[in-house]
This record gives C-alpha cells, sequence and structure tokens, in this order.
C-alpha cells in the first residue's frame, strides 16, 4: 500500500491530469458508498477529498489545487444558473412575498444568535459581529445537487431555491454593514459607514447588470439554433465569459450567473432547452467540485480548544438560526406543516460564499495593517469558519436530503 502511494507521489501526482482523474475516481468510488448507507453522494465525494488531500495522503499537489480550482468556478456558474432557472415571474408572484420574508428573518435571527452569543463566550466584539454575518450564507451547491439527484419538485423546492438564491444578495449587504461597523476597531482609524454600504450595493447592481446583459446575450443566440451541440456551445461560451468578467471585476459571479438563469426562464419557454443542454456536464462537474472542496479541508483546525469551543458554538447558534427563522414565522405565513418543520434543516450546508467572504477579511488592507493582536483574532475567525464549513458540509447534505424526502412523501 505505502509503495504503492510513494510511487503516485513520485511519478504521477505532479500531473493535473491525473490529480483530476484521481479526485474523481476516488469522488465517484466514495459517492456510491456514502449512498449504500443512505447518505448523499456529496458527503463521500467530500470524504474522498478528505482522505487524498493534505489531510490525508496528500497525494494532490498545492500547485494543481490552485489549477482545479478552476473546475470549482466553472461548477458554480451552473449552479448559478439552475438556482435562477426556478425564478419564474410565475412563481415570484406566488411565493415571492413569503420567500423574501422568511430569507430576512433566517438570515437576521442568524447573524443576531451567533453574534451575541461569541460575544457572551470572550470573543472581541468585532470578529463576532463578522461572524455573525458570515453565519447568514448558505451552500446552494449543496442543495441543487440534492435537489437535482432526487429529481424533486414542487412546493419546497420553489421556497428552497428563492431562499438559497435572496441569501447570498443579503448576505454580501449584511456583511458589507458588519464590515464597515468592525473597519474601526481593526483598524483603530475611524471609518465611513457609508462608503462601504455603498460598495456592496454597487457589487450586487454591477452583478445584476452583468446577469441581464449575458441573459439576453444567450437568450438571442442560442434560442434560435436547432442543433443542441450548437445550443451547448454558445452557453457554455457565454457563461464562462461572464463569470471571468464578474471576477475579474470582483463581482459576484453567483448573482451574476444566477440572474443570467432567470432572464433565460423569463424570456421565453424555449430557453428550458438552454438549461437543460447542461444538464450532462453537471455530474462530473459536482464530483470534482466537492471533492476539491474535501481536499482543501484542513483537520489541523481542530488542534486549537479554543477554536473547537467557539466553533461548537458558532455552528449551534447558526443551526438556530436558521431553522427557527424559517419555523416561527412559517406557520403566520401559512407554510404547509412539512414545509415549515423541514425548510430550515435545508439551509445547513455552508462553504463557498462563507470561504469567500472570510478571504476577503484576511485580505484586506485594513486586516493586513492591523496590530499582531488583531491579526492573531483575525486567523482565529478565520480557523472558526472553516471547523464550520467542515462540518456543515458533512452533516448538511444528509440533513438537507431529508428535508426533501420528508416533503417529498406527502406529494
Amino acid at each position: 500500500m505505502f509503495n504503492l502511494i510513494e510511487i503516485i507521489e513520485n511519478y504521477f501526482a505532479h500531473h493535473l491530469i491525473f490529480s483530476a482523474g484521481l479526485l474523481l475516481i476516488m469522488g465517484y468510488i466514495f459517492g456510491q458508498l456514502s449512498e449504500q448507507i443512505k447518505l448523499p453522494a456529496i458527503t463521500g465525494y467530500i470524504l474522498a477529498g478528505i482522505l487524498i488531500g493534505d489531510s490525508g495522503l496528500r497525494l494532490i499537489r498545492h500547485e494543481n489545487m490552485q489549477v482545479l480550482n478552476v473546475l470549482s468556478e466553472v461548477t458554480l456558474s451552473f449552479i448559478a444558473v439552475i438556482i435562477g432557472g426556478e425564478f419564474s415571474f410565475f412563481k415570484l408572484k406566488l411565493y415571492g412575498k413569503k420567500i423574501i420574508l422568511l430569507t430576512l428573518s433566517q438570515m437576521f435571527l442568524t447573524f443576531f444568535l451567533v453574534t451575541i452569543g461569541l460575544i457572551l463566550l470572550g470573543l472581541p466584539r468585532y470578529v463576532a459581529t463578522l461572524l455573525g454575518a458570515i453565519a447568514a450564507a448558505t451552500a446552494p451547491a449543496a442543495t441543487v445537487v440534492i435537489v437535482e439527484k432526487l429529481r424533486a419538485r414542487g412546493e419546497f423546492v420553489d421556497y428552497l431555491y428563492g431562499i438559497v438564491a435572496l441569501d447570498d444578495a443579503g448576505t454580501v449587504i449584511l456583511f458589507s454593514f458588519a464590515f464597515a461597523l468592525s473597519a474601526s476597531s481593526i483598524s483603530g482609524v475611524h471609518t465611513h459607514l457609508t462608503h462601504s454600504i455603498i460598495h456592496g450595493l454597487l457589487e450586487i447592481f454591477y452583478s445584476l447588470f452583468l446577469g441581464i446583459v449575458s441573459g439576453f446575450i444567450i437568450h438571442f443566440t442560442a434560442t434560435r439554433k436547432r442543433s443542441i451541440n450548437e445550443i451547448k456551445i454558445l452557453t457554455l461560451g457565454l457563461l464562462f465569459i461572464t463569470t471571468s468578467i464578474a471576477i475579474s471585476t470582483k463581482i459576484s459571479p453567483l448573482i451574476a450567473n444566477m440572474t443570467v438563469g432567470m432572464m433565460l426562464i423569463n424570456l421565453s419557454k424555449k430557453n428550458l432547452r438552454i438549461l437543460t443542454s447542461l444538464e450532462p456536464l453537471t455530474a462530473p462537474l459536482y464530483a470534482i467540485f466537492f471533492a476539491i472542496a474535501g481536499a482543501e479541508l484542513s483537520l489541523a483546525i481542530f488542534k486549537d480548544t479554543s477554536v473547537l469551543l467557539a466553533g461548537f458554538i458558532f455552528i449551534l447558534l447558526r443551526a438556530g438560526g436558521k431553522y427557527f427563522g424559517i419555523f416561527l414565522p412559517g406557520k403566520r405565513l401559512g407554510l404547509q406543516k412539512p414545509v415549515r418543520n423541514y425548510l430550515g434543516l435545508a439551509l445547513f450546508p455552508q462553504a463557498g460564499v462563507a470561504i469567500g467572504l472570510v478571504l476577503f477579511v484576511q485580505a484586506s488592507p485594513i486586516v493586513q495593517n492591523a496590530s499582531a493582536a488583531v491579526q492573531t483574532e483575525i486567523s482565529k475567525m478565520i480557523n472558526i469558519v472553516l471547523m464550520s464549513v467542515f462540518c456543515n458540509e458533512l452533516t448538511g447534505p444528509p440533513l438537507a436530503k431529508i428535508a426533501i424526502l420528508k416533503n417529498l412523501k406527502r406529494r
């Protein structure tokens, strides 16, 4: 066994294609094993990544991981388009008000519970405030994969997709407020709250504008093509360009691509062909996306007892905010009992958006120029978020699957 690992490390691990192939094969094997014990395949993909990544056998080199992250960006663009494709004006008219209220309820309850809980635990207020905002983020990737795997449709999925989509935009605004409020404590210099808020709103505006333009272009070019292969080529090319523009200009590729999906589904029913043409490409992308996520997770974060305690409180309070933020207003809004009881569980997964926000904090010039004590606290904050991502990506998908299945049984 060890000879085989040495051979792989010495002769094959340097090759990018080998790394991609290994992630796919191991992801497939562990995905199948997970489904045998009634867990989502996602859990298996993540475990496979952990096994062959830095926390396990170290068969994926760091330089390869950086290149493979391009595949993660491509996968997220697909996922965002799929979510946006569920936002037809008919559904918005039917559920729109309730979706907005539920999104705000779970987002703010999560923010306040995590912030107050961590302050009581003894964390600095600026750290607790930032962690409270980051806790509001969900993981659309896990949600979409489970829904697509189960071929679930109906009221529950409409609410779920709607909340996940709006939650990302809401979290960007909430985080902008939180970072603006925390900036003075981090730097020791007074900063303008208005500037940070305007920056967050502009990011969302530009993301929406990019998505609208891209959606129109795809609609007018791909819809007229009869060949499904031509549709795939044009759609993929335009989605890649949209994603790259968003990343390069530091706006949200998730919001931009969600807007693309929303534009396509509302401009013409014929655009369903565009969305369905992407389906054959999604399975391998999902497998490698979550395997990469697992390979990037580090078990070293569990060595620090202070991080463990703060991380446990963070995870617990975040779960309470997500669940009761749906459950408590659900009855007043007239949600069906199975939807009210289980919708919050489907919001537990947490990944890309949370990591993106915490990396934004780490890379901020305000943090980089802060005192050593502040940088130590920020480093601890990053580890708390990574611990939450690790736990929620493993436990969140099974809970989301249970929630969806409970609502499938009643239909």
